[in-house]
């Protein structure tokens, strides 16, 4: 079965950047969707970004649009969120998801990560 794990997490100053990496294994990540989510304290689970499996396109989140950037690299079975210009308000823990039939940015995908913490502050 497919297993994610997110790396790249930590404390970063707002105006920062940090590289998250989701990275699969048990199945090959070329047929799945997948999809960045966050969850800060008190607050639900919410979209981030997503990005298909067959065409490539991708939503993001109006509050992240313009500095956050999703990509997969297939070869290495491995998804990365680009975050720059970071906010305090972009403090959560971030989870990668997958789901092989769906491509609708909302936390109810079949498999997911155990999540990395971001926090920026200063």
């Amino acid at each position: 079965q497919l297993q994610l794990v997110e790396s790249g997490g930590g404390l970063v100053q707002p105006g920062g950047s940090l590289r998250l990496s989701c990275a699969a294994s048990g199945l090959s990540l070329d047929y799945y969707s997948i999809g960045w989510f966050r969850q800060a304290p008190g607050k639900e689970r919410e979209g981030v970004s997503c990005i298909s499996s067959s065409d490539g396109s991708t939503y993001y989140a109006d509050s992240v649009k313009g500095r956050f950037t999703i990509s997969r690299d297939n070869a290495k079975n491995t998804v990365y969120l680009q975050m720059n210009s970071l906010k305090p308000e972009d403090t959560a823990v971030y989870y990668c998801a997958a789901d092989s039939t769906q491509y609708i940015c909302v936390p109810n995908w079949d498999y997911w990560g155990q999540g990395t913490q971001v926090t920026v502050s200063s």
